[in-house]
């Protein structure tokens, strides 16, 4: 007699849990996107900036038109321009990788 009351309160608990899961699963599911953390380049800079810094530097790809990056080192230099209290060494850097993305470095490296 007491078999089938145990294997009743077994069948109950996996049902109660089954539901507890597809509960779960669908709040999981349904839930708003968490912006991923990005991750930063914790190099330091090169002697000659290559394209693949400059790209790194501004947060383009490599390969971006030219319209990508005059936006990107707009965005970057608001943040770190040396009027605004940012550090003269990066806004030179800054302008190094724009320059080096749009092509018109004249290959002698930064002024620092």
């Amino acid at each position: 007699m007491a078999t089938p009351f145990i294997a009743g309160l077994a069948v109950a608990a996996a049902a109660m849990a089954g539901k507890y899961g597809i509960q779960a699963w669908h709040s999981f599911k349904t839930r708003p996107p968490r912006p991923r953390s990005r991750r930063f380049y914790e190099g330091g800079f090169q002697p000659t900036m290559t394209r693949r810094e400059a790209a790194l530097i501004l947060g383009v790809r490599e390969g971006a038109v030219a319209e990508k990056v005059r936006e990107a080192h707009r965005r970057v230099m608001v943040a770190n321009h040396p009027d605004a209290g940012g550090s003269h060494y990066l806004a030179s850097k800054i302008n190094e990788a724009k320059d080096v993305m749009l092509g018109k470095t004249k290959n002698t490296g930064s002024a620092f």
